[in-house]
């Protein structure tokens, strides 16, 4: 019988909630909790197999990272500092890094599969879809670690999870949005990459709970999917602009700040709309010296690839895990910009 995570509920005596939080890499579990669900998932077969103590493995590891590609820059970021690490790191092994489409699972599902006996593990930025889980627990039951990033898969047996509290920063950007905004405004409008990705779904859903608590003035006009492109961001934020003469916010759960931008700017809007977005590069940079961009939540893209080269590293050879605290995210304003 198939092991799902109520069945690991039931037999560690604790709820599905816990369950989930634990496999997810989530705080707010106690550690005699997390050890015990880990413990039960290892027994009941959710979890792969760790190698036994005689298992030989390679002195040097084999490590892919499986990333969208396309104009994100956030993502070229991180692949960038993935790629600096594998220069650096050419003693302890090999490290590959490859770009495919990032809104075809069929795609991702065929490159996760082709790594199959090639790779001692996977890190993947990848869509929760039903062709990528089914892929992903073929490579896990082959015995390859696999290890998610930025956006989390559901009820996959992956090590852990190397990202951000997605719904704690769509509650943040909810907050600040909702703070910014002026007197007498009401409708607000959200762009995403996409919610198959669970990070954006997570963003949502954090942004509608606490508009709802706190906020519940302000009404959400639209949610427009632009699939992370500056090009489409642009034309969905312009249609937006002219159909809502009265939007006075915007938040943008992916990438695409600079379509979002532009829309602003030649609309003559940019100081009328609050734009909260994502991820501090060159290009969200200026726009909040600008003032066009109200605030930015932003994530450590090199904390993230030094850690997930370090959890992949470790699992590889069979090594207890390291002990890694939880990635941060921070709120960027004009007046707190760090330095490059």
């Amino acid at each position: 019988m198939k092991t799902t995570i109520v069945s690991i509920a039931r037999e560690a005596g604790v709820s599905t909630a816990t369950v989930d939080r634990v496999l997810n890499n989530r705080a707010g579990v106690r550690e005699r909790t997390r050890d015990r669900v880990m413990t039960v998932a290892g027994r009941l077969g959710y979890l792969p197999e760790a190698p036994s103590n005689g298992a030989k493995r390679s002195a040097l590891a084999k490590l892919d990272f499986v990333l969208p590609g396309g104009t994100n820059t956030f993502l070229n970021m991180l692949a960038g500092q993935i790629e600096t690490l594998a220069e650096r790191r050419r003693a302890d092994g090999r490290i590959n890094v490859h770009r495919i489409v990032g809104f075809d699972p069929d795609a991702l599902a065929e490159k996760l599969t082709g790594l199959k006996g090639k790779t001692s593990g996977i890190g993947v930025v990848g869509l929760d879809h039903p062709t990528v889980r089914e892929a992903l627990r073929d490579v896990a039951a082959s015995g390859i670690p696999v290890l998610t990033m930025v956006s989390d898969i559901s009820a996959v047996p992956r090590i852990g999870y190397v990202g951000i509290d997605n719904r704690a920063a769509g509650r943040l950007a909810g907050f600040l949005l909702g703070r910014f905004m002026r007197p007498g405004k009401t409708q607000v409008a959200l762009f995403a990459g996409s919610l198959s990705y669970r990070g954006h779904e997570e963003r949502e859903m954090g942004f509608r709970h606490i508009l709802a608590e706190e906020f519940s003035h302000l009404e959400i006009v639209e949610l427009r999917e632009v699939r992370d492109d500056i090009e489409r961001s642009y034309r969905e934020a312009m249609a937006l602009l002219e159909t809502y003469e009265s939007l006075a916010g915007i938040y943008n759960i992916g990438a695409g700040n600079r379509g979002i931008a532009r829309a602003l700017e030649e609309t003559g809007r940019a100081r009328d709309v609050v734009f909260v977005g994502h991820e501090l590069t060159e290009h969200s940079r200026r726009f909040l010296v600008s003032g066009l961009m109200a605030a930015v939540i932003d994530q450590n893209p090199r904390v993230e690839a030094r850690d997930a080269v370090d959890w992949l590293m470790h699992a590889a050879r069979g090594r207890p895990q390291p002990n890694l605290a939880p990635i941060r995210m921070q709120a960027i304003f004009r007046e707190n910009i760090p330095e490059v």
